[in-house]
């Protein structure tokens, strides 16, 4: 009888032992967790603040340039340099500028949509409305949206469109898809939202 006893304390003793190795193990573990300071992922970087201003282009680079609204009437540059009285030479003959309601000449880029008015003589010396671009340090406009007044003064959007396939086009040119003959169209039609006209 008093060898089962002995051998009885013996295990009672030995696994309270083993229970308490194992509560101080994680207690070391829960210390240690605490003291380690916080690491940054592998894949992001120490800073985004400082991340953000090293890798951002300028702001003149990331920011949209603003659409405006622009009116007047489109005309040639050296008709406009004669009637101020200003004499040049053939080399500005062919360039299309917009003449505001205030009096300045903005020059307009021939791409994809400001190249109808170097084309077509239709589209001078009328009033007009154009949702356009302009850069600080690049003053020509860069045309968007083109819109026309009727007799009634009534805004019309301005494409040229085909009949056979029933796509519009923004300059005189055959039909990209069938290659017959475009017509200029004008549709009735107000301001985008995004751009109000100057006071």
């Amino acid at each position: 009888m008093p060898t089962n006893v002995t051998r009885t304390n013996r295990f009672t003793l030995l696994t309270g032992a083993a229970l308490l190795l194992t509560l101080a193990s994680f207690r070391l573990f829960a210390v240690a967790q605490q003291a380690e300071p916080t690491k940054t992922p592998a894949n992001k970087p120490a800073s985004d603040d400082h991340a953000a201003t090293s890798n951002s282009r300028p702001a003149e680079e990331t920011k949209e340039t603003k659409k405006e609204l622009f009116s007047g009437k489109v005309v040639l540059l050296q008709e406009a340099l004669k009637r101020r009285g200003v004499k040049s030479f053939d080399e500005v003959k062919a360039q299309a500028v917009l003449e505001t309601d205030a009096g300045e000449l903005i020059p307009i880029v021939p791409d994809w949509r400001g190249r109808a008015f170097f084309q077509d003589e239709r589209l001078r010396d009328r009033r007009v409305d154009l949702v356009a671009t302009r850069q600080k340090a690049a003053p020509y406009l860069q045309v968007l949206m083109i819109f026309f007044f009727d007799e009634k003064g009534t805004r019309h959007y301005m494409d040229y469109w085909c009949d056979v396939c029933s796509i519009p086009m923004y300059e005189i040119k055959p039909c990209d898809c069938c290659q017959a003959d475009i017509r200029l169209r004008l549709q009735r039609q107000e301001l985008p939202t995004f751009v109000k006209p100057k006071p």
